[in-house]
């Protein structure tokens, strides 16, 4: 995946939409935030149906070094949830962008992108955190 063309919110989430339906939104954690957390043992996944407002949280990541709280970066409703990180959490260490997403998430009516960061705007906060 090419993550130039992933949108980004300022709590180290990224979205996609769906080529398919471009209500759904598949949501993951960037590659920056999965090396701040180093090796992640657990993931905490939202439940299917939960319905999620923009910056709430929705599930957990665990590494040996910390706990951190995901975010949804979009307003709707879970419809599906990576469900192999519940047996392979190491699928975000080594594939965040693919392997390792974490939800998928159909927008509330109105809901936008439009609140998000493009690459160059994330790279360039991670640039300042780092």
């Amino acid at each position: 995946m090419n993550q130039n063309e992933l949108l980004y919110a300022e709590s180290h989430e990224w979205s996609r939409l769906e080529e398919s339906d471009g209500k759904i939104v598949v949501i993951g954690i960037s590659a920056f935030a999965v090396e701040q957390l180093t090796d992640i043992v657990f993931v905490e996944l939202p439940e299917v149906g939960k319905v999620v407002g923009v910056g709430e949280e929705f599930g957990e990541v665990e590494s040996v070094k910390a706990v951190s709280s995901l975010y949804s970066p979009v307003a709707g409703e879970v419809v599906e949830v990576n469900s192999n990180l519940a047996d392979q959490p190491e699928a975000l260490n080594d594939d965040p962008y693919d392997a390792g997403w974490i939800a998928k998430v159909r927008l509330a009516d109105g809901a936008t992108l439009d609140h998000l960061m493009d690459a160059d705007a994330y790279q360039k906060q991670c640039a300042d955190e780092a």
